[in-house]
């Protein structure tokens, strides 16, 4: 009776998945955002080198994050999502996982300690990158993530990061505030991170140490974290390896900074509706509702696809004017980079889909993890042969390749649920109206005169071009929301 009590005082009706969405987006955009807002600023007080350092270095702590976390929070958000209608069995699982992800930094950290003893150029910027290390077991969006419950930290850590960038303005104000602008990067990870334990009482009992079996998750997180280390290749290494190629001058890091950045401001989009839809996914699987996951993955599909193609052509559309008026002189490179890079957005779409919302949440991460490593294995052998002679540009033509042969390694390993005509019939509307786009937004590069008005005019036009279109063209997925929307129903979620 008393289980049973437990279980039903934790049952609770499920967030609806638009407002999880928005509210997910609201945090991943300010994540991002934080540095967007501040570039125009501190790509011209840091300048490309500058820029460069901090990317060099904070790609080298990124490893040590990675190996902290050890997959802790994927695999935390799965398991969530299992046992969130059991109280008991969510507070004890929560409890292990994290006692897990505190253990593997104490680890890292003492190897952190190590390295900033033998730097010498970069000793301080590690050593102000600590904080980034102890962010790392305070970091609990996953339990959140596993309950549907976004808006909880979503005013929380916006308050943070906003209070992190009036910082910026304040306190960096030439090329010798490096390091005061990355122990400020580092501080607002930790205290929006802190600020996440505020919520934990609402749906996780105090620990009761006895009976924990942290060993229990070992092996499972394992498997999250092979292909966490495996994506490391080629979302953080190359800037690691262009440092490495390219000398004392770490110019080329601060291009393929800012290139990166934008296309994710893209892919946060869409990566973002992914988040939401993995714990929802984790519980159909759970109970085998196989019908509803098959018509989710079609509305998701839907979904990215609506975003992705607009957004990627629309990068190319604007690089040309928008780079110079933003970052400044002396960051002509970031466009070309753009030109190359913005395919992202909608290849790491599709298979961030296919990971988070069928692997994943069906069993089957030890499979997708034989993808990544491979591409991984890809993208370093394309790393070795092309930044030495492209720098940055061989970068981003490693990462595209690795890129599209995980999406085409994912779409075989799902091809239960996604065929590649399936992909065809529901983006060709979207692919006529977005190329219409592009071509639009090029006509009216420059136009009234290069600046920021030109780009606002390009991003609206570009927006008007491309949903009128679709209406005209009779797209059933955008004219199902808009009528839903317009009937102010949820719709069932």
């Amino acid at each position: 009776m008393g289980a049973e009590h437990t279980r039903r005082g934790n049952e609770m009706t499920p967030p609806s998945i638009r407002e999880n969405y928005i509210y997910n987006l609201i945090y991943q955009v300010m994540t991002l955002l934080t540095p967007f807002i501040t570039t125009p600023y501190i790509s011209r007080v840091l300048g490309p080198e500058g820029t460069g350092v901090q990317s060099y270095t904070a790609s080298v702590a990124q490893y040590f994050v990675i190996a902290a976390a050890m997959g802790t929070a994927a695999y935390g958000q799965r398991e969530i999502a299992r046992n969130r209608d059991d109280r008991a069995a969510l507070s004890r699982t929560f409890w292990e996982i994290e006692c897990l992800c505190a253990a593997t930094t104490a680890l890292c950290l003492v190897i952190w300690i190590g390295l900033i003893g033998f730097s010498r150029r970069y000793a301080p910027y590690y050593a102000a990158l600590t904080m980034t290390l102890l962010a790392v077991p305070l970091d609990i969006s996953w339990l959140f993530g596993g309950m549907e419950r976004y808006g909880l930290i979503a005013v929380r850590n916006i308050a943070v990061k906003l209070a992190g960038i009036v910082c910026m303005f304040l306190f960096v104000k030439s090329s010798q505030d490096l390091l005061l602008y990355v122990a400020l990067l580092a501080a607002t990870g930790l205290l929006g991170n802190l600020s996440m334990w505020a919520y934990l009482r609402r749906f996780v009992d105090p620990a009761d140490w006895r009976t924990f079996q942290v060993k229990r998750h070992l092996k499972e997180t394992m498997i999250y974290f092979v292909p966490t280390i495996a994506t490391s290749v080629y979302t953080i290494l190359d800037k690691t390896m262009i440092g490495w190629f390219t000398g004392e001058s770490k110019t080329q890091n601060g291009y393929y900074e800012y290139a990166t950045g934008f296309v994710n401001m893209g892919k946060i989009l869409i990566i973002s509706f992914n988040s939401v839809m993995s714990a929802r996914m984790s519980y159909l699987f759970a109970v085998e509702k196989t019908e509803e996951i098959r018509s989710r993955i079609r509305d998701s599909l839907n979904f990215i696809l609506l975003l992705a193609l607009p957004i990627a052509l629309g990068l190319a559309g604007i690089a040309k004017g928008f780079v110079p008026w933003f970052l400044g002189k002396g960051y002509e490179p970031v466009a070309g980079l753009l030109y190359m890079l913005c395919p992202l957005v909608l290849i790491v779409g599709l298979s961030d889909c296919m990971g988070s919302q069928l692997l994943t949440p069906g069993g089957q991460r030890a499979k997708s993890a034989k993808v990544i490593v491979a591409g991984a294995c890809l993208n370093f052998a394309m790393n070795l042969a092309l930044i030495p002679r492209f720098s940055s540009a061989g970068a981003a033509a490693a990462s595209l390749l690795a890129e599209l042969f995980i999406t085409g390694m994912y779409l075989y390993l799902c091809r239960d649920y996604i065929r590649p005509g399936m992909l065809i019939k529901l983006g060709w509307k979207r692919f006529l109206a977005a190329s219409v786009m592009l071509a639009a937004v090029l006509m009216l590069d420059g136009y009234p005169k290069a600046g920021a008005a030109s780009t606002v005019l390009q991003v609206a036009a570009g927006a008007l071009v491309y949903f009128l279109l679709l209406y005209l063209l009779q797209d059933d997925f955008l004219i199902r929301q808009t009528m839903r929307l317009m009937r102010g129903r949820r719709g069932e979620e």
